[in-house]
């Protein structure tokens, strides 16, 4: 009976036709789900805080991934330094609250950014975070921070003007896509009102600003008034503050320039405008020492300028598109040598300087033209508009060198016709070279004033 009951069974089964895959693919994703909750999570723990530095035991963590420290939420830190039995990790937030024998879990995700054109007008944190109250931010993709710098082989020639809008730097100091140029000055000089300046005068299709350890007080000033409405919509806007950790302050300038290179993976032309460079320095340097590293330039430890190169190189062309690097160097005590602002300076394709003389006399933008120089402007501009840059260039020089005599009385009237020219058309030079910071020049005629400046100079 009971024979014949399991026969009726077994053929039942058997007759039942065969289920389709796509009935039982649902329940074997929720098995491998459960099976992932209940494996068992491997905690580590916090063995000492020192500095700005927190070591963790425990967690088999690499170089740049992120861990959380502490209950929940916790804060996130990222490994920066590793040996055979610990880690050490340098926070992304304040360390108060958090102890030795603190727990810590790897998060075992890559480090994600936003990109997108919801991004225009936004103002975001070192992290990618939004921090203008707008709402939460609608990417059209999370792209990871890490990223190659193009392959020298693979660059396009920078061969094309970007205009800046500012008469002095576009005839002058001629940028061109793609080029990674600095300006160098002490504090005070004006270099963060000159790049808002570039920003609404820029004919670039994206403008992405960081603003990296700046006064608190001064972000808001910057965006409102400097940069203003205008410009902002135009921009995307990244900000560390000089309170926050030093990590946080680095990862600001990598996020800013992954955002600028995923537009230019999209065929744009992107203006990437940092400020400052040497505050990045800095930042690298609170980095390397509360790990370990050897003080060595000045106190900067070797780290530093590798990642001053790695962050740099990833500006430039690429097969299609370009980001071009505008840099702020904040030179210590108005030495133009000391060490971030000479390793800057060695890697860049460029440098306007700023002249803290003519920003007291009320001469803005504050450029000396005859210090400042761009290394591709032969390459992106005409004879004839080379011509006349070199010919002004050389009524300055000849200005300069008879300063003293001039100052004195005892320069000789027609002993040097460029001195001369210089004397007898001074404010029709310094219009040209001064400009208001409300007032963009298109490129084509600030060339169009300077062929008329050397017309009236005498043809130089």
């Amino acid at each position: 009976m009971a024979g014949s009951a399991s026969s009726r069974d077994l053929g039942t089964v058997a007759d039942r036709p065969a289920r389709p895959a796509e009935v039982w693919r649902p329940h074997a994703a929720r098995f491998a789900a459960a099976c992932a909750a209940a494996r068992p999570e491997r905690v580590g723990v916090v063995s000492s805080v020192v500095g700005l530095a927190v070591e963790i035991t425990g967690l088999d963590c690499a170089i740049g991934e992120l861990v959380t420290i502490g209950g929940f939420p916790g804060i996130e830190a990222e490994v920066v330094a590793a040996d055979r039995t610990s880690v050490r990790c340098m926070p992304l937030g304040t360390l108060a609250g958090i102890s030795p024998g603190a727990p810590a879990r790897a998060k075992g995700a890559p480090v994600l950014v936003p990109t997108g054109s919801s991004l225009f007008g936004r103002v975001l944190d070192g992290l990618g975070r939004p921090v203008d109250g707008k709402g939460p931010l609608r990417p059209d993709a999370l792209v990871p921070l890490d990223n190659a710098p193009p392959a020298a082989m693979r660059r396009a020639r920078i061969d094309t003007p970007l205009q800046l809008g500012v008469r002095a730097l576009d005839t002058l100091t001629t940028v061109g896509r793609g080029q990674r140029m600095g300006l160098f000055a002490g504090s005070g000089v004006g270099k963060s009102s000159l790049l808002s300046m570039i920003a609404r005068g820029t004919d670039a299709q994206v403008s992405v600003i960081a603003l990296v350890g700046e006064r608190g007080r001064e972000v808001r000033e910057f965006l409102e008034d400097d940069l203003g409405p205008e410009g902002l919509a135009r921009s995307i806007v990244v900000v560390s503050t000089s309170d926050e950790p030093a990590l946080m302050r680095l990862r600001a300038a990598f996020v800013a320039t992954r955002i600028a290179e995923s537009f230019r993976e999209r065929g744009a032309d992107v203006v990437l405008m940092m400020d400052s460079l040497t505050r990045v320095a800095m930042a690298q340097r609170e980095i390397g020492l509360s790990v370990g590293e050897p003080p060595a330039t000045r106190g900067y430890p070797p780290s530093t300028f590798s990642v001053l190169a790695r962050l740099l190189e990833r500006a430039g062309t690429a097969g299609a598109g370009s980001v071009t690097g505008i840099y702020t160097v904040l030179v210590d005590g108005d030495d133009h040598n000391e060490p971030v602002a000479d390793a800057a300076r060695s890697i860049l394709d460029g440098h306007v300087v700023l002249e803290r003389k003519l920003a007291v006399a009320g001469h803005f933008p504050a450029i000396d033209p005859l210090a400042s120089i761009s290394r591709v402007a032969s390459k992106v501009n005409p004879q004839e508009r080379t011509r006349l840059a070199a010919g002004l260039r050389r009524v300055l020089a000849a200005r300069r060198g008879a300063q003293d005599l001039l100052d004195v009385g005892a320069y000789q009237r027609g002993s040097n016709p460029l001195v001369d020219a210089a004397v007898d058309h001074e404010d029709e030079i310094n219009l040209f070279l001064q400009q208001r910071m409300d007032e963009q020049t298109p490129a084509g005629q600030a060339w169009e004033h300077l062929r008329r400046l050397a017309a009236t100079l005498g043809g130089i």
